[in-house]
């Protein structure tokens, strides 16, 4: 396994490879390009390759892992079956974004040379109500793994408020914003907090009503 991939891993972030992937039971997702009507598609919120390199500063370097471009929530069973019941959703987007989830979409970028990876990430819910139960689901969660002997390397550093939610764990971290409809998620490695900032920050302004 290279050093991007493990770094990746430790972020959280999923790798679509056969037989470590599973479809789970919830509320259906659209067929692909398709957009349930009155839901927010959030494709129209994250940014794109080009503003993604201005803002990492990586430039050309940066680029979208084929296989990591994804509009399905997706669990990586092995990984997830190797970490504390209160920490598994690190390796399941399910946990992460609940069963309620209407749309989403997943984009992860990597920068080779300098070992670096970030990805935005965002649901979308049929209403305020289910994108606050995920969100607070999810910080409920993070606290349940943090209270855990091993929790320091799953979320280690990590504070919520009633919209935001961070962990730092390693040189790596996550951070995520409920607004509206959407439970929003900007994850790095080798990158600078500063830069999941601005990322945040610009996917925010994208979402209608904001």
């Amino acid at each position: 396994m290279g050093r991007l991939t493990r770094r990746l891993l430790l972020c959280g972030s999923v790798l679509l490879t056969a037989g470590c992937t599973r479809v789970v039971a919830g509320t259906a997702l659209p067929a692909f390009g398709a957009t349930p009507w009155g839901v927010l598609d959030v494709a129209t919120v994250l940014l794109d390759q080009s503003r993604m390199r201005a803002i990492t500063g990586a430039g050309d370097n940066l680029t979208i892992i084929p296989s990591m471009d994804g509009r399905y929530p997706v669990d990586i069973d092995q990984l997830a079956e190797t970490a504390p019941r209160e920490c598994r959703f690190i390796y399941a987007e399910t946990a992460t974004f609940g069963t309620e989830v209407a749309v989403f979409h997943k984009t992860t970028f990597q920068d080779p040379p300098d070992g670096a990876l970030i990805s935005e990430g965002a649901a979308a819910y049929r209403d305020t109500t289910a994108a606050r139960r995920a969100f607070d689901a999810l910080v409920h969660t993070v606290g349940d793994c943090a209270a855990t002997s091993t929790g320091w390397l799953f979320v280690n550093d990590w504070k919520a408020d009633a919209d935001s939610l961070q962990m730092r764990p390693g040189g790596c971290g996550r951070d995520y914003r409920v607004l509206s409809v959407t439970l929003l998620e900007v994850t790095f490695c080798g990158f600078p907090e500063s830069v999941s900032a601005i990322v945040m920050t610009n996917i925010v302004a994208n979402v209608p009503g904001a």
